[in-house]
């Protein structure tokens, strides 16, 4: 068993700290700064947002909701998205399947 406590993690903002990446998934922590944002991005895999610590507001799809720590958000597989933090916030993305098709690292797929 593997376990984090994503509140106390030394994340330093703008430095995503990969917490597990396997075959299956990639789980990555974020210091996101107050006023700061993941600008719309969007990626191959499967995503899930947790809020860990603080208030985001995730934009996507023509919809914008904001939520705090508990807060759990899921994204398609290249489906657009922002996420903004209202105050300082830690957040965990959850990627699936890691890699994901069409990702880079799967040449050929």
């Amino acid at each position: 068993m593997e376990t984090w406590d994503i509140t106390a993690l030394a994340i330093e903002p703008h430095q995503p700290k990969v917490l597990r990446s396997d075959d299956e998934t990639r789980a990555i922590a974020i210091h996101l700064p107050a006023g700061e944002e993941l600008q719309e991005h969007q990626v191959h895999e499967r995503t899930y947002v947790l809020v860990a610590a603080g208030e985001v507001e995730i934009s996507g799809d023509g919809r914008s909701e904001t939520g705090g720590p508990g807060f759990l958000s899921h994204f398609e597989p290249n489906e657009r998205r922002t996420v903004r933090a209202i105050s300082d916030a830690r957040v965990v993305l959850v990627l699936a399947p890691w890699p994901g098709v069409g990702h880079p690292s799967r040449a050929g797929t």
